[in-house]
């Protein structure tokens, strides 16, 4: 799951992204709006947590401004404000939820994984390919009902494939949902990930390298 964090504070920044990469988040940062914006419109996320008062404005109205654009992606304000009237507030604006500062990690993290889940209500609980079985609310993985221990990395690339069983999915779209802004895709990670998933899933294989652009996950022939 991706997640942006726009916020200015340097300090509350980098305690937010440590926090939520701990807990298997992929995180990208930005300082103010307009970088917001402009990662925003180039890449996907799950969920955006916007500071309220930003150097560049309050992000209530760059929100509501999205939200009447047809944006539908979640968002969670984190904020010392804390009145009644600023809750409601971004809660109308186009807010999914409200966080007060000083908040604790595990309420962040619990509320981010929330509202992550929100884009994904339109997938199966469970995802399958011929015996290959992916529950990823559980995080929990089957082959012909043997249970499979996955890193968090490898569970990611698999989810992302089999939501689109039969079809390739680019090296760049796979780096984006496993990975953050911060991680170096010439490291070739991506490659041992997909290594490590195919020596775990066994055979017959089910996942292909489809030339020039990514991997498919088929049925066996």
């Amino acid at each position: 799951m991706r997640v942006m964090v726009v916020e200015d504070d340097a300090g509350v920044r980098d305690g937010v992204v440590a926090v939520l990469r701990a807990a298997g988040f992929a995180v990208d940062t930005a300082p103010d709006l307009p970088a917001a914006d402009e990662a925003l419109w180039v890449n996907s996320y799950d969920c955006v947590v916007f500071d309220r008062m930003l150097p560049s404005g309050d992000s209530l109205r760059y929100v509501g401004h999205r939200r009447a654009q047809g944006w539908q992606v979640p968002v969670l304000f984190l904020t010392a404000r804390d009145s009644e009237a600023d809750r409601l507030a971004g809660l109308r604006q186009g807010g999914d939820d409200y966080l007060v500062k000083p908040f604790a990690a595990a309420e962040l993290v619990a509320r981010v994984r929330s509202l992550c889940r929100r884009v994904r209500q339109d997938r199966p609980s469970v995802l399958r390919c011929a015996d290959l079985e992916l529950d990823a609310a559980r995080h929990h993985v089957t082959r012909a009902g043997v249970v499979l221990t996955l890193t968090r990395k490898e569970l990611l690339v698999l989810e992302r494939l089999m939501t689109t069983v039969g079809r390739p999915v680019s090296h760049r779209e796979l780096f984006a949902y496993g990975w953050d802004e911060m991680a170096d895709p010439e490291l070739n990670v991506l490659a041992q990930t997909v290594r490590g998933l195919r020596r775990k899933l066994r055979d017959p294989p089910l996942i292909h390298t489809v030339r020039g652009i990514g991997y498919a996950i088929t049925p066996p022939r």
